[in-house]
């Protein structure tokens, strides 16, 4: 197969093809977009640029990302992006070579996750409760907050999950992540009675519906007009922020991913295992979740300060 004639041939191949070999979900896709366009406008030239890029070119485009005040991180997801291009190209037959194969990224540096203590999540849970101005509202509010704080799921997870996933009032729910792996994550009895309550006024909305309009009944559990036919991260992002002014609490400080890493948090400080952390999570690898060491270290701190026989606090 010959080399795609433009830029855009060359990005719009490559995504399709991680869609197809790799179910790389479609933020993914767009983001992979978004930085290798990013390096076709900074080298000037639309025509067919990936032909003719060199490994100085990788590092003179890094640098340029470095001087536009670009998170290290940021700079090293775009450098994985044209590594992931060019190599695809290489297998293609399209290029000889991958001219950003020995180009170094910035190193990456783990920052800890911000989070929340638990009496600001029961503040911002109570808020749930009672911000909306319906009896539906405040229903689906709570089941959303609920099942959040109680399974740490992603909350483009939560707004996309089936329907079916909560139906008979399970102990577990099966969640399907990121590249479609899947895990089971457990309910606890809040979360379990405010998505039981959220059900009954959701499913009697969606048969008003189908009776009055002919409308089909949704596959999710939390419905939506929109073309996703489920309400979006960025719905939630701001009801997030709603609640927090309700709890009095900073929004800046407060997004759905905030909740997901109390979770993690509160779950390690009384003493879950890291390793069930990383299942819960759905985290492919356990590095990833190693950035919650800190409340390990701290609570190991505690233990010796309180327990060893030269601690003044030893009884």
């Amino acid at each position: 197969m010959s080399a795609p004639r433009n830029a855009a041939l060359w990005v719009d191949t490559f995504i399709e093809a991680q869609a197809a070999e790799l179910d790389a979900a479609q933020n993914t896709q767009l983001a992979y977009a978004r930085d290798l366009m990013d390096f076709v406008a900074w080298s000037d030239a639309p025509g067919n640029v990936f032909s003719a890029v060199t490994k100085a070119d990788v590092e003179a485009y890094l640098i340029h990302c470095e001087a536009q005040g670009l998170a290290a991180s940021t700079r090293a997801r775009r450098l994985s992006a044209l590594k992931q291009l060019f190599r695809f190209a290489y297998e293609e037959g399209w290029r000889a070579d991958n001219p950003a194969m020995q180009v170094k990224g910035p190193g990456k540096t783990k920052s800890l996750p911000q989070t929340l203590p638990p009496e600001a999540v029961e503040a911002l849970l109570s808020a749930a409760e009672q911000t909306a101005k319906t009896a539906h509202g405040r229903a689906r509010d709570t089941a959303l907050m609920r099942l959040l704080y109680a399974t740490g799921m992603r909350v483009s997870e939560l707004v996309g999950l089936p329907v079916a996933a909560v139906r008979g009032n399970p102990n577990m729910v099966l969640v399907r992540g990121k590249g479609g792996r899947e895990r089971m994550v457990p309910l606890s009895p809040d979360a379990r009675e405010a998505v039981g309550h959220w059900l009954s006024i959701r499913d009697t909305r969606e048969d008003t519906l189908r009776m009055e309009m002919g409308t089909p009944p949704s596959r999710f559990l939390f419905p939506s007009n929109g073309k996703l036919g489920h309400l979006t991260r960025n719905w939630f992002f701001t009801r997030i922020k709603r609640f927090a002014l309700e709890a009095q609490l900073d929004p800046s400080q407060i997004t759905p991913h905030t909740l997901r890493h109390a979770f993690a948090t509160h779950l390690l400080a009384g003493g879950a295992d890291l390793r069930v952390i990383q299942t819960l999570l759905g985290h492919a690898d356990v590095s990833t979740t190693e950035i919650y060491t800190h409340v390990l270290d701290a609570r190991l701190k505690d233990l010796v300060l309180h327990n060893h026989p030269l601690s003044s606090d030893a009884s």
